[in-house]
């Protein structure tokens, strides 16, 4: 029964560090890629549609986004989304297709980036931290009942010794995001 919770807290934080590096991946750096617009979504017929599900978008340099809509009646929609992200992209419509040039970085626009990198990092540290003491707290519900309190200390221990792990992963991802967006 321990090992099953330690196993869950691990898949959890497993989860957590993916979806910060997800969230990371969106944040600009200077270079164009898809997973710039991963979170933006349009408005399509009613329904908020996230934009790779409505065009195919190519990279066709290292600072163009190109954005092709299956269905041509969604390109208003689509420039709207992105003028209203916080992108600070502006598209650019020649009838087909939608481009966004990316410029490069100002410097104060690298340090908010940096402070975003760094927030969303905080907030999955958090989030391990939780899976933590949610996988304590399950450890001391059955050290009520089935195994000895020797047992428990040394499960939480185990439970620490992961959580440690992840955090120094987390911080891993951080240097590596933050080198990149105070790369030149």
């Amino acid at each position: 029964m321990p090992q099953s919770i330690k196993k869950n807290a691990e898949e959890r934080m497993e989860k957590a560090i993916t979806s910060l590096k997800k969230e990371l991946a969106s944040l600009r750096a200077g270079r164009a890629t898809p997973a710039l617009l991963d979170r933006i979504q349009v408005e399509y017929y009613g329904s908020m549609t996230p934009v790779n599900q409505l065009a195919n978008i190519n990279t066709p340099d290292s600072r163009t986004l190109m954005i092709q809509p299956w269905d041509k009646s969604s390109m208003g929609a689509i420039e709207k989304a992105i003028l209203k992200s916080e992108l600070g992209l502006t598209p650019s419509n020649d009838g087909s297709s939608i481009r966004l040039s990316i410029p490069p970085l100002t410097e104060e626009r690298r340090g908010e980036l940096v402070k975003l990198t760094k927030k969303s990092g905080e907030e999955a540290k958090v989030a391990i931290r939780n899976i933590r003491r949610d996988a304590n707290d399950d450890i001391k519900k059955l050290e009520k009942s089935t195994i000895s309190e020797d047992e428990s200390r040394r499960h939480q221990e185990d439970i620490q010794k992961s959580t440690d792990k992840y955090i120094a992963e987390i911080d891993k991802v951080l240097v590596v995001k933050e080198k990149e967006i105070m790369e030149v």
